[in-house]
């Protein structure tokens, strides 16, 4: 079995199938990108993983269990974490406390608190946030906005990461700059999905590329071949034109 997999899952909400049978393997330190039009189900499956939706049918598995039915906070205590599209800092709190907030035990019971000071620093720093951990987000750029919302991530201590357009807002430079910390991430033994409509840093970031439309898989592969398929440019384009 793969470090992460999807067999059969299926979304439905009343008659709208969103993700329609898809299975998809992830091998452990291996980085994927899910793409495909707007609409196409890439987030419903995030949201699936992370249990905000419950499946209407099908498993996933991540690190040998199933976590299908596990509640949010189950799944990120198994390993899994999600870096959501939209940027949700808390403005009234540093930085330094907004990445702290997510190494709080989730409840009275739980054995672990909060992270150190030096740990708190060390997730900042793997994102080249240590110099702002006591500015304010509303302070900071939007590109380092996003770098919080990884250092949030980190601070669950997960063994993958789903990332949900992590490039979004930010210009070529910023792009770059986060594409090397996420293979430095990798380096270190991260694993990871990959959603994002900036084709250039995905493509240049990820091992292999699965493709929806849908809610159904139509095409998967490494970055080379996907970018080539005919198919997946029609999805994306409605003829076989370059994307």
């Amino acid at each position: 079995m793969s470090f992460f997999e999807l067999d059969g899952l299926t979304k439905r909400f009343g008659g709208l199938v969103a993700v329609d049978d898809l299975s998809l393997s992830v091998d452990r330190g291996e980085i994927v990108g899910l793409i495909g039009p707007n609409g196409s189900g890439k987030s419903t499956v995030f949201n699936c993983t992370m249990s905000r939706y419950t499946v209407s049918d099908g498993s996933i598995h991540f690190d040998g269990d199933e976590i299908t039915d596990l509640k949010t906070h189950e799944v990120v205590e198994n390993g899994l974490a999600r870096v959501s599209q939209e940027s949700n800092p808390i403005d009234a709190m540093t930085v330094g406390a907004n990445i702290k907030l997510f190494t709080l035990p989730n409840s009275v019971t739980s054995i672990r608190g909060g992270a150190s000071d030096d740990e708190i620093f060390n997730y900042a720093a793997r994102l080249d946030l240590e110099d702002k951990l006591h500015e304010q987000p509303d302070e900071l750029p939007h590109a380092d906005v996003r770098r919080l919302e990884v250092a949030k991530a980190l601070a669950t201590d997960p063994e993958m990461m789903l990332l949900d357009e992590p490039f979004a807002g930010m210009n070529q430079q910023e792009i770059d700059g986060l594409v090397e910390k996420f293979e430095e991430l990798r380096d270190a033994g991260m694993t990871m999905i990959v959603v994002d409509h900036n084709m250039g840093g995905l493509m240049r970031l990820v091992d292999r590329v699965v493709v929806i439309h849908n809610g159904t898989k139509i095409a998967a592969g490494d970055p080379e071949a996907i970018a080539e398929n005919d198919q997946v440019r029609r999805a994306y384009l409605g003829s076989s034109e370059a994307m």
